[in-house]
């Protein structure tokens, strides 16, 4: 997780001041990133209900025993910024019911700790802040292909990246019981979406972007294209602008493929992008501005950024919907992420067992002994049926 890209809150608005707003600017809300967490932190904690296992006692005999999952999170870089992301890790998770444990290294150690990690059975989650090493160096990338498929909760590593980018949406097709982890980032700005009713809830899985078009400033290979890729295999025609130029992601006309393609816009640029499309999704670090006349009246647009790359004055001109910051969010899909993972793992184990139980040898070995009590024939019962599906 790289720090600069999260948690900067200091461009929300407290509603209170909501009435002090000059009355042309009231035609913009102002969406909070703490209302929309507070939602997936409710979703997350019926998840460890029904992750929950069930213990005597309680007013009606039973009660549940909600699991603590452990996320652990490596930093190995002297950014003070990380820091404060880790320890806002930590906060929310404690406060959720989930374990956190920091643990600082060196960059020599970061290897061998993430390995240790990997097989530590108390681990359910891990992440890295970065960066750790020099960006031309490329060994953060190597880094992020350390961790486990079963606990990269950030969707970092090949297999989710190669699903997220193919548009396969599980670890099991055609089972379909396993979801692949996306990119909390990119994740979270869906979640926000889905929030400001922006994803039609009407149509298909898969396809409820479709007649959106969409801009995002920021073309990283963290953040910027995985989140235009995923917008567009959800259907939206989604212009990826970054300094070298603009591309567009999409599906094609009427969204017919099952993945997006990109296609090269020679000649625009960010002012050409900017009037035609309802959202606007901005991710530059550093000094960076959008000029807020070239902005669609009635369009949402959401910084991602640690810097403020909206006015906040001159958008409410223009903007139906403000999103200033998304921090809070991000964290929360962190924890969904980490939900997630725990239940692929379980349906894996259960999937392991099915296999061994369907095997003749084991049948005879288990089920034997109990039909010849009641003066059965097992070999009128191997192979058993298979398990129901759940």
């Amino acid at each position: 997780m790289d720090s600069k890209d999260e948690m900067d809150s200091k461009d929300e608005i407290d509603p209170k001041n909501a009435a002090e707003l000059p009355k042309a600017a009231q035609t913009c809300k102002v969406v909070l990133a703490s209302a929309v967490a507070k939602g997936l932190l409710a979703e997350i904690q019926h998840h460890l209900l029904e992750m929950s296992d069930t213990r005597p006692g309680g007013p009606d005999g039973v009660t549940f025993h909600n699991p603590v999952f452990k996320l652990v999170g490596f930093l190995a870089n002297d950014d003070p910024a990380a820091k404060v992301y880790a320890d806002f890790c930590a906060k929310t998770c404690v406060e959720n019911g989930f374990e956190f444990e920091l643990r600082q290294v060196t960059k020599e150690k970061i290897e061998e700790a993430i390995l240790a990690a990997n097989v530590d059975k108390s681990v359910h989650g891990i992440i890295v802040y970065y960066p750790i090493f020099p960006k031309a160096s490329r060994q953060d990338q190597y880094i992020q292909q350390l961790v486990s498929l079963d606990k990269d909760v950030e969707g970092l590593t090949h297999k989710y990246t190669f699903n997220m980018y193919q548009n396969i949406r599980y670890l099991d097709p055609p089972h379909n019981e396993r979801k692949s982890i996306l990119p909390c980032t990119s994740l979270a700005v869906v979640k926000v979406l889905e929030h400001l009713k922006i994803y039609h809830s009407s149509l298909p899985y898969g396809n409820r972007l479709y007649g959106r078009t969409i801009t995002v400033i920021n073309r990283s290979e963290v953040v910027g294209r995985p989140l235009a890729a995923l917008l567009a295999n959800d259907g939206a025609k989604v212009y990826s602008v970054d300094i070298d130029g603009v591309q567009l992601f999409t599906r094609g006309k009427g969204i017919k493929n099952h993945k997006h393609e990109v296609l090269e816009k020679p000649g625009w640029t960010v002012r050409d992008c900017l009037p035609i499309s309802s959202v606007v999704i901005s991710g530059v670090p550093g000094d960076y501005k959008i000029d807020s006349d070239f902005i669609k009246d009635g369009a949402t647009c959401i910084n991602i950024s640690s810097e403020k790359n909206f006015d906040a004055a001159t958008v409410k001109d223009h903007a139906a919907f403000y999103v200033p910051a998304i921090g809070k969010v991000t964290i929360a899909v962190l924890l969904r992420n980490l939900c997630r993972l725990v239940w692929n793992y379980r349906w894996e184990q259960i999937r392991l067992a099915r296999g061994y139980l369907e095997k003749p040898e084991v049948q005879r070995r288990i089920c034997g002994p109990i039909l010849e009590e009641r003066g059965l024939d097992i070999d009128h019962f191997i192979p058993l049926p298979p398990m129901p599906e759940d």
